[in-house]
């Protein structure tokens, strides 16, 4: 069994902190800024990491989609 990293231990308390405090909704990125501020500094390198590699994953999947669809999204 593979255990969370510090930093998806972190992502999930921020998102069900802000679930809690905004039921209405919350941007997403709400949610990576206090799961990354609540990391001790020396687990934010690591994050920062996963944060990009998350970030590129997504605008690759983005432009491929967009590709896909003949330019239209």
């Amino acid at each position: 069994m593979r255990l969370p990293s510090a930093w998806q231990v972190a992502w999930e308390e921020a998102k069900d902190t802000l679930r809690l405090l905004y039921p209405e909704g919350y941007d997403i990125s709400e949610v990576g800024r206090l799961a990354f501020d609540s990391l001790h500094d020396d687990l934010k390198p690591a994050a920062l990491d996963a944060l990009f590699y998350g970030w590129w994953e997504a605008e690759q999947d983005r432009k491929a989609r967009t590709q896909q669809a003949g330019g239209a999204l």
